[in-house]
């Protein structure tokens, strides 16, 4: 499968950031301020452990003689740091090669005008051309950032301070831990827009899904890269998972426990696919919860993970929608086609992957095994792969994008499913939110964690 999502990529699309497989061409979109080669780099470090070398040498030629940094748009600081500096420092690490560390610093280095704020706290977007920042349009009427955003920058940015030797990175990130730590939380819970002006929350909207998910996994996977010394970022995952527990967790009629999304203290009781890496993430925070909670957390981390697969077994296609409700009797369903459409993401393998690294119950593999299935039944075209608009209709409605994450993402978490678990050791690696596996520091020379 990534061998024919590649080779689909470079026959029709290469350079471009992402491949359109219905007809056949690349696409910018506007997210990476004229970046390119988006699946380039999200794929580096997939075709490497997958042991493409053909494939993984056409990606490192394309990096060393035509990835240029000299671009003038405007782009995402969370959507660069994920895709672009996690891909780049993964390929590093797996491979040592020089043209990976270079250009991944060069790049961090274009993100820092995006910290020029009162709080450190960073705005979403970054112009290349004049060194200015502003936040999306659409948080909150452009005055705020996002917890997902600005909470999921610390794993990339130490391992920057780390291969640079430049101390700003780390001290980015820091304050905005700092930031973070200090400011006062609503019931504990962390809501999803906070002014990078004020340093005040804009709005009480917490979620574990899209908006939020990433700051939690950020932190307990800082806990696990600093080889467990930064016992701040463990001290604020195990805190926020309990208020999380307290106020988001719901078990339906039906028996299904799910994470509901918070508005004021008004539960939405729905569940984002964005939500469904959680299960993953509980899972690999058990082992260091506290002693009589690590049985509790291992069996919401299972409880999770299998309400993610009934979201997916409860469609035609055992494709999961992109969120799903639980009401008046239909559960774990989308309610409206707006909701219903599958664009090849990962969370849901992403927690069977931690689940079987956990248990090894073979279940886990059985389910991955229905999504490979699924995902060639319905979404693999003439060209490529694609996502699919209506996950609860047999007749696949494609909606012509090979998204970059199905390369370092999906594609990676399924195979590493099926991989024995040494095949990067989660004692050893830690994946970004874009499934980009970063060494824990076993000497600790970064400095990390909360010192």
């Amino acid at each position: 499968m990534m061998q024919f999502a590649w080779q689909s990529y470079k026959r029709y699309a290469m350079g471009k950031n992402e491949l359109r497989p219905l007809t056949r061409d690349g696409y910018e979109g506007n997210m990476f301020g004229g970046l390119s080669g988006a699946t380039v780099i999200d794929s580096l470090d997939t075709l490497y452990l997958m042991e493409l070398k053909e494939e993984f040498q056409e990606a490192k030629a394309w990096v060393e003689e035509s990835f240029h940094l000299n671009v003038s748009g405007e782009a995402s600081l969370f959507e660069v740091n994920i895709r672009y500096i996690g891909g780049l420092l993964s390929a590093f690490y797996l491979t040592g090669e020089e043209v990976f560390r270079i250009k991944a610093i060069k790049l961090g280095e274009k993100l820092l005008p995006a910290f020029d704020t009162p709080t450190g706290i960073p705005k979403g977007v970054v112009n290349f051309k004049s060194g200015s920042n502003r936040s999306w349009g659409w948080a909150m009427a452009g005055s705020s950032s996002i917890l997902a955003e600005f909470g999921s920058l610390h794993l990339e940015f130490l391992h920057l301070t780390q291969l640079s030797g430049n101390q700003v990175f780390a001290e980015k990130v820091r304050n905005i831990r700092k930031v973070l730590r200090d400011i006062d939380k609503p019931f504990g819970l962390y809501p999803n827009f906070l002014s990078p002006v004020s340093g005040n929350w804009m709005q009480h909207h917490v979620s574990v899904g899209g908006l939020g998910d990433s700051f939690y996994e950020y932190l307990i996977k800082s806990w696990l890269m600093s080889a467990k010394t930064d016992m701040e970022a463990k001290d604020m995952y195990y805190e926020a998972l309990e208020a999380i527990e307290t106020h988001l967790l719901n078990v339906s009629p039906g028996g299904l426990t799910y994470i509901a999304e918070w508005r004021g203290g008004i539960l939405d009781h729905k569940m984002g696919h964005l939500a469904c890496f959680s299960g993953g993430m509980i899972a690999l925070g058990a082992e260091d919860a506290k002693e009589e909670k690590r049985a509790h957390y291992r069996e919401l981390a299972a409880q999770i993970t299998k309400t993610c697969h009934e979201s997916y077994a409860r469609s035609d296609t055992k494709l999961g929608p992109e969120a799903f409700w639980f009401n008046s009797g239909r559960e774990a369903v989308a309610t409206q086609t707006s909701e219903s459409y599958y664009i090849l993401r990962p969370e849901v393998v992403e927690s069977y992957m931690y689940l079987w690294r956990q248990t090894h119950d073979s279940i886990y593999r059985e389910w991955g095994w229905e999504v490979v299935k699924a995902l060639e039944k319905y979404c693999r075209t003439e060209a490529g792969f694609s996502g699919i608009q209506d996950v609860y209709s047999k007749v696949p409605d494609h909606d012509n994008k090979q998204q970059t994450f199905f390369l370092a993402e999906t594609l990676k978490y399924l195979y590493l499913l099926f991989s024995e678990d040494d095949m990067l050791s989660l004692e050893d690696w830690v994946f970004n939110t874009e499934a980009h596996p970063l060494p824990v520091s076993h000497s600790d020379s970064s400095g990390g964690g909360g010192a």
